[in-house]
């Protein structure tokens, strides 16, 4: 079967082409990719090429397939799998794979280290190693890009889980947030701030006390605060907050003012910037652990920490980089429980947008950008649907379904725009 693909040869080298694909060994099975969110870590991999930690040095030679967030339906199945799946399955990949056999090692991952698997292509191989390691996801709920965003969601689940708290005297860690406590999210409104916002909000077994949410644009700020609201977070349990730092003379002070002077439990941050990373060290309580959950692309990343809170106070940090098998489930249970991802998407595009919207990523405002690759369609914001439908009847539809849906994309706009390209 042939397959189109945008596949990275080096650095900055990304080529949207049509091949074969081998026919399917036993172990493996053939896939229908409908959409792909493109991730910040694929503009990472785009522009480092081979330099890149997942991506393989012969990559001129067999260029890897890009895109890990994807989501789709099974084709055929190999003979190995057939009691597990059949097709016309709806699934997710965990790309995560931990496979040492892998092409770069345990670091091996679709979207950065196969020829025949990714999230950029129309048609793809699972190959053996995904489904070895049980990282072919069902997905049992409607549409399919909260299938596609389950990965992003996973990451902020798997940062949840990460951290941590001790009690004085006690070598046992206490994994997970504080159940009650105080938790601040800074620069927290980018795609996957609003992925952790929605997360915590909907989460059944824990959750804070207070959040408050940091950012320094007021109108990401006013979006998140529309997507999810202070009276949702009330009836829930939680005192949410939305909170300007650039208006503050004294952001510290005042942040720990919000927090009663006591300062936070669990503080994450969302930008690799340094003043940020020091500003949620400041704020940290007693036995506080900061998550840095943005990934810096500089390998020499600083920021100062208060070493003698370390020693005196208890404070602490930890990383995540993705979540794990289990995060990903965890993400597609909860969507199946009424948490919809939609408010991560700002932009829609055909494959044909891949290629530009990977290489200039941070350059274009808002948040996700969903591609679905059986069509061809420029990247376009939600936002502007409404113009565009002026002159266009298919933009005047998918308006008209975003309006409906709280402008949100949604299943409806999906199906519309599958059944508007078939």
């Amino acid at each position: 079967m042939k397959t189109k693909a945008v596949r990275l040869y080096g650095k900055k080298d990304l080529r949207l082409e049509e091949f074969e694909l081998p026919q399917i060994k036993e172990d493996e099975i053939l896939a229908k990719v409908v959409c792909d969110s493109i991730c910040m870590s694929s503009y990472k991999a785009a522009n480092q090429g081979t330099d890149h930690k997942r991506v393989p040095d012969d990559a001129a030679e067999n260029p890897v397939i890009i895109g890990h967030e994807f989501a789709g339906e099974l084709i055929e199945v190999g003979s190995k799998w057939k009691d597990q799946f059949k097709p016309g399955d709806k699934f997710s990949i965990q790309p995560a794979l931990n496979y040492e056999n892998g092409p770069v090692g345990i670091l091996s991952a679709p979207g950065y280290s196969y020829k025949y698997i990714g999230g950029d292509a129309t048609y793809v191989i699972i190959p053996a190693e995904v489904m070895e390691q049980g990282c072919l996801l069902p997905f049992k709920g409607e549409g399919f890009y909260p299938a596609s965003l389950s990965e992003p969601l996973s990451c902020v689940i798997g940062a949840m889980h990460a951290n941590y708290h001790t009690t004085p005297g006690s070598y046992i860690h206490k994994m997970e947030i504080v159940d009650g406590g105080n938790m601040a999210i800074l620069a927290g409104v980018g795609p996957m701030g609003l992925a952790a916002i929605n997360y915590v909000l909907r989460r059944e077994d824990r959750k804070p006390g207070l959040l408050v949410v940091t950012d320094i644009d007021q109108t990401r700020l006013d979006r998140a605060a529309s997507l999810y609201t202070v009276e949702f977070a009330k009836s829930r349990g939680i005192d949410l907050r939305y909170v300007n730092t650039a208006k503050m003379d004294n952001p510290v002070k005042e942040l720990k003012d919000i927090a009663g002077g006591k300062g936070y439990d669990d503080v994450f941050v969302f930008a690799p910037v340094a003043p940020v990373v020091e500003q949620g060290d400041a704020i940290l309580a007693f036995d506080g652990c900061l998550n840095f959950f943005a990934g810096p692309s500089d390998p020499n990343f600083t920021a100062r920490m208060n070493f003698y809170n370390v020693h005196y106070a208890y404070t602490h940090i930890v990383g995540t980089s993705g979540g794990n098998t289990d995060d990903m489930k965890e993400a597609l249970d909860v969507m199946g429980k009424g948490l919809d991802p939609a408010g991560l998407v700002t932009h829609i595009g055909g494959i044909n947008a891949v290629i530009e919207t990977t290489l200039n990523l941070p350059k274009i405002p808002g948040g996700k950008k969903l591609i679905y690759n059986h069509i061809e369609m420029p990247l376009t914001a939600i936002a502007d649907f409404e113009e565009k439908g002026k002159t266009d009847p298919m933009f005047k539809k998918l308006d008209e379904l975003c309006k409906k849906h709280n402008g949100l994309w949604n299943v409806e706009a999906e199906q519309y725009l599958l059944e508007y390209f078939k």
